[in-house]
């Protein structure tokens, strides 16, 4: 019997690739790749374990020098054209100057240009031109007042706050709760809402709230991978989304 020769396609031409320096607890990998365009690769490390309530001492642990070094450092032999963390509170916890310290870490063991996801926040707001916002958060009411606190730098105002309280399993809430949670957050004087904690899913309500409130819902996940892309010249793989477009 003869043999079938297959046709054996060309390539693969090589991925691009965006390092991603996870908290421990995340749970939403596949998330992040949902803004991916097809040629853009994740290459995701995990920072060490703690077994900590979602709290101000969970989110300072997750910003210790050397175990962001060390995670970072593993994601060196790959050569990432750019590095995102990707957590809320770890990086909004101890201000601008804590979010910088950790990206500068993570690009002194990378040598790749880095962004926490609060950066890639206040990066999306200035290229929106959003000054006054809401914010959503399923946190405890200290976290969610840190967030606030680290929001309010070069004139921006927060108008209106709502949380979930949660410390735990934040992976768990559905889109109907975050969907409420979103529209409890909504003010008048708001140009945009921001939906904090990249544990939290929202990539399937972004659209529908942004039609209905008529204004942008920025998500954590969202402007981390917005901001990672940007560093490589691309944009989200979501158009429909309004920091799709830009």
């Amino acid at each position: 019997m003869p043999t079938v020769q297959r046709f054996i396609p060309d390539g693969p031409s090589p991925d691009r690739v965006i390092g991603v320096v996870n908290p421990y607890d995340m749970a939403l990998d596949r998330e992040l790749w949902r803004w991916m365009p097809d040629d853009v690769s994740l290459v995701v490390a995990r920072t060490p374990h703690h077994p900590l309530a979602v709290d101000e001492l969970m989110a300072s642990a997750l910003g210790d020098d050397a175990e962001i070094r060390a995670t970072a450092r593993s994601l060196a032999a790959v050569e990432p054209e750019a590095v995102v963390f990707a957590c809320t509170s770890g990086s909004f916890v101890n201000g601008v100057a804590g979010a910088r310290r950790i990206a500068q870490a993570i690009t002194e063991e990378t040598s790749a240009p880095a962004v926490t996801t609060s950066e890639a926040l206040l990066e999306a707001l200035d290229v929106l031109g959003v000054q006054r916002l809401a914010i959503a958060t399923p946190y405890v009411a200290r976290l969610t007042a840190l967030l606030e606190d680290f929001l309010q730098v070069d004139d921006r105002t927060v108008v209106r706050t709502a949380g979930l309280g949660l410390d735990r399993l934040i992976w768990h809430v559905p889109y109907s709760v975050t969907a409420d949670l979103v529209r409890d957050a909504d003010h008048p004087d708001a140009e945009a809402v921001f939906v904090s904690c990249t544990n939290l899913p929202t990539f399937a309500i972004i659209t529908a709230l942004e039609d209905e409130l008529g204004k942008p819902v920025l998500t954590a996940n969202q402007v981390t991978a917005w901001a990672g892309l940007r560093r490589l010249g691309l944009r989200l793989a979501a158009p429909d989304q309004r920091l799709g477009a830009v």
